[in-house]
């Protein structure tokens, strides 16, 4: 039987200002995410065009993230089991998401952009193969119904 991870955290609105959800423009978005053991909330809100605060995270940001998080995350376990070194690492990731007519919407593709810095030239072909590894096995970008492109760069 596979192992069963579970994850669990808490969102509290804190934009409550004096008159509730009285109407559309009477509250704030801004909401804090936080979890068990974690040293700092993320402050939160909605993106500015659904008038949010531009300072906090939205949730779409924080989907594109975690998308981008894990798939680093996954490339860096792989080259240390290939003895690849990386020495740097960067994904300056984008995600599109389209709204609909009712209001709602979705992402309709993200790319990620690494930029990975190796110390060996020789295994720059093996690295570049490690990120479509990683794609394979990323947690979250197995959980979503969009593509998830990338267009990489592996230097020395």
């Amino acid at each position: 039987m596979a192992k069963q991870h579970v994850y669990q955290t808490t969102t509290t609105w804190t934009g409550n200002t004096g008159r509730g959800t009285a109407d559309y423009r009477a509250y704030l978005r801004d909401h804090e995410l936080t979890a068990a053991h974690k040293t700092a909330p993320i402050p939160g809100s909605s993106d500015p065009a659904f008038r949010g605060d531009r300072s906090r995270y939205n949730p779409e940001e924080l989907l594109v993230a975690s998308l981008s998080a894990c798939h680093m995350l996954w490339v860096l376990h792989l080259c240390a089991e290939a003895g690849i070194v990386v020495s740097a690492y960067r994904d300056e990731a984008v995600g599109t998401m389209a709204e609909s007519e009712d209001g709602g919407g979705q992402f309709t593709e993200v790319v990620l952009r690494p930029r990975m810095t190796i110390s060996d030239a020789g295994k720059i072909a093996e690295a570049q193969a490690l990120h479509k590894r990683a794609h394979e096995l990323c947690f979250i970008a197995r959980s979503v119904n969009f593509p998830v492109r990338h267009e990489l760069v592996v230097s020395c």
